[in-house]
């Protein structure tokens, strides 16, 4: 990818699973430097013993998508922004909305603010398959944040671009169900919890989802909504794959939990297009490429899909 080399990335929330991912990636492009923005001193320190600073081109700062000022800072003399950082646990923004929403709305709007400001080139914001008809704060603050990112290329018709990019479950993240059950696997007579037999989830593997960031970085115009296409399991079948020894106890749906998650909108549809290995949502005013994604198209819903 030529687009990146002696290019300055930075990463919101980069030491989460995600931005671990995109580091060395970057590296084999050769970027100039990145830049790794978060708000947890530990996470940091663990990622530096990966990442050192004496022997990569990397940058570590501690700060909070909140913290306007300390965007601005950061963001000086950067090319591209990833932005990663949120409030991602649906029961966490469920209990605490507002904290989700000076996170994930709030934050948004710094975010513009400072990438239009310090003239960074593109911004590419990391959604949630959550953000399509939501049904918890979690996924409609995600919703509200992708809507702004669209709108602000409005504001910066010259200068900076942002779009966005929407993915499902990241396998084996930090805190996903995946981790849970190799947890489980070492926990002798441990039962698997599972809310509900016939709920999906889609999924994407960490590596995957790193290429698509970065496919998606180069190849946005400003303002689409760019959603790879995935898989979704039936959550009780990967359960029972990876730990086909262990009894399974219904715990029911949990608050703000919906059976399947969706990646497109219906009423979107006739702005969303194929191309490729990707769904692709066009703003207003933008003529897509590629085919047009029916009005019937069945992908968008995890339920039309199983393992």
């Amino acid at each position: 990818m030529l687009f990146l080399r002696d290019k300055v990335v930075l990463i919101t929330g980069g030491t989460g699973s995600l931005g671990q991912a995109l580091v060395p990636i970057l590296f084999e492009n050769k970027v100039k430097k990145i830049i790794i923005y978060s708000r947890g001193e530990h996470a940091q320190v663990q990622m530096e013993r990966i990442f050192p600073r004496n022997k990569f081109s990397i940058r570590y700062l501690l700060g909070d998508v909140r913290d306007r000022h300390r965007l601005y800072r950061a963001f000086d003399g950067v090319h591209y922004v990833i932005h990663c950082a949120a409030i991602k646990h649906v029961d966490k923004a469920q209990s605490d909305p507002f904290e989700a929403v000076q996170t994930n709305v709030v934050g948004a709007q710094h975010i513009i603010d400072a990438a239009i400001d310090r003239k960074v080139q593109k911004v590419l914001a990391v959604s949630s398959d959550k953000a399509v008809n939501p049904c918890n704060l979690y996924g409609a603050s995600k919703l509200c944040a992708d809507f702004m990112f669209v709108a602000a290329n409005v504001y910066s018709p010259q200068s900076t671009r942002f779009g966005v990019v929407r993915f499902g479950n990241f396998w084996g993240s930090s805190g996903s169900f995946i981790e849970l059950i190799e947890k489980i696997k070492t926990m002798p007579n441990e039962k698997i919890p599972i809310t509900h037999p016939g709920m999906t989830r889609f999924f994407i593997t960490l590596e995957t989802a790193a290429e698509k960031v970065l496919e998606a970085l180069e190849n946005f115009d400003g303002g689409e909504i760019m959603v790879p296409k995935m898989e979704a399991y039936r959550i009780e079948d990967l359960a029972r794959q990876l730990c086909p020894n262990r009894e399974v106890e219904y715990i029911g749906i949990r608050d703000g939990e919906k059976m399947h998650e969706e990646l497109l909108t219906v009423t979107g549809d006739c702005k969303t297009h194929k191309y490729g290995d990707w769904y692709i949502t066009y703003p207003p005013g933008k003529k897509g490429k590629g085919i047009l994604v029916p009005s019937n198209f069945k992908y968008c819903s995890g339920e039309m899909v199983e393992l």
